[in-house]
């Protein structure tokens, strides 16, 4: 793959899931992804903010409720939101503004969640370093969620792009299970065919050190300091 190679979205739609989802294996190049795991690895240690079972950075802004206050994005980080703008997958002239990047180390995860109504419908993520599965459960009307059962899964390889929009993005949660492998099922699995590897069924594939870009576009914004309480 080039880095000036067209791709097509058309092309890219997970069938067995409807038009709610696309799946584009080598989006990025194995340089580009060294490049980007160089950048976010080189960045001041004030710039990561730790969790309990990750660390992450915000590009562009921290998303709040009462406006983000936009700040300027890298030029290592507007190449790849450039490019995924150059899918279209935003309509009506949207443009990509933040990026989340969230490390996943072998055996981290995160819980089952939505994006929210912070962002404009439409989620875009980069994956670099390691592959991970992406658990999707129906939202439940009621508090337990937890109930809800598994209806299918993705895999999301390295310098893959996946798109979620519509139906995904208001009606499911989705999550990724804290574990440091995964066994191939392909009747789980709505976009095993897509992959740019071939998976055996059964194969346990191992977990390392992942890095997500994800490149959304925050609809209020604001240049002004915000007092946030």
């Amino acid at each position: 793959m080039t880095e000036d190679q067209c791709f097509s979205l058309h092309d890219a739609v997970v069938s067995e899931i409807s038009d709610t989802a696309c799946y584009i294996p080598n989006f990025i190049t194995e340089e580009e992804e060294r490049q980007i795991i160089k950048c976010v690895n080189n960045v001041p240690l004030p710039k990561w903010t730790q969790l309990s079972n990750r660390r992450l950075q915000n590009w562009g802004g921290m998303p709040h409720p009462k406006g983000m206050i936009a700040e300027e994005i890298p030029s290592w980080l507007q190449k790849y939101i450039n490019k995924v703008k150059a899918l279209n997958v935003f309509e009506n002239g949207v443009s990509p503004n933040h990026v989340l990047i969230n490390e996943y180390l072998s055996g981290q995860g995160i819980m089952a969640h939505s994006d929210g109504p912070l962002f404009y419908p439409v989620v875009t993520t980069i994956s670099c370093g390691s592959h991970t599965f992406l658990d999707f459960y129906k939202r439940l009307d009621t508090i337990e969620q937890q109930q809800s059962k598994l209806e299918f899964s993705l895999l999301l390889e390295p310098r893959s792009l996946l798109v979620l929009q519509k139906d995904l993005y208001h009606n499911y949660l989705h999550s990724i299970a804290e574990r440091d492998s995964d066994n191939i099922a392909k009747s789980s699995i709505k976009n095993l065919h897509m992959c740019a590897r071939n998976f055996r069924e059964g194969e346990i594939v191992k977990r390392g050190t992942r890095l997500s870009l994800t490149i959304r576009h925050v609809p209020k914004t604001s240049k002004m300091k915000l007092k946030i309480f």
